[in-house]
């Protein structure tokens, strides 16, 4: 999908608040309502636009500890590396999977309670599973994000 200057900030706005209204968002790019929401409509067709999420404080929650768990796998084929995957994304820990190229098949992000729960989890539902050769893990100090993608539109 081709990407206007007007998409781009509509794209912006939303990385910043997805909580504007219409209205609210139509008046800050300087578009129409009717016309705002039918190109909000075609980003989300076009899949341009997934959702929005709300970002909520982990230890709000009871998270006292985030870490990144690298995993390698002992043979690389589509149903191992596929099923390690979904198996992954059930478990209530996990944040996010990332399937990797390089010495590394898996990065798996996870928010737990503390250092014992981190290696419970880490013991009981990775370690022991047969496909694993290798797990390293790093404990996050700090998560901090870009609010936004690079815009990377052509006029």
């Amino acid at each position: 999908m081709q990407l206007d200057r007007i998409d781009s900030r509509i794209l912006a706005e939303l990385q910043n608040n997805a909580r504007l209204s219409n209205k609210e968002l139509a008046g800050r790019i300087g578009l129409a309502p009717s016309s705002c929401l039918e190109r909000v409509r075609r980003l989300f067709d076009a899949g341009v636009l997934r959702g929005a999420h709300a970002d909520v404080d982990p230890a709000a929650l009871g998270i006292g500890l985030q870490a990144m768990i690298g995993v390698r796998l002992r043979q690389h084929s589509r149903d191992e590396v596929l099923a390690f995957r979904a198996e992954m994304l059930e478990c209530r820990e996990v944040v996010a999977v990332y399937y990797l190229a390089g010495a590394t098949d898996f990065l798996v992000h996870v928010a737990v309670s503390d250092a014992a729960h981190l290696r419970d989890f880490a013991l009981d539902s990775i370690t022991a599973r047969p496909e694993v050769a290798r797990v390293e893990t790093s404990l996050l100090f700090e998560h901090a994000r870009q609010p936004q993608l690079p815009d990377y539109r052509v006029d």
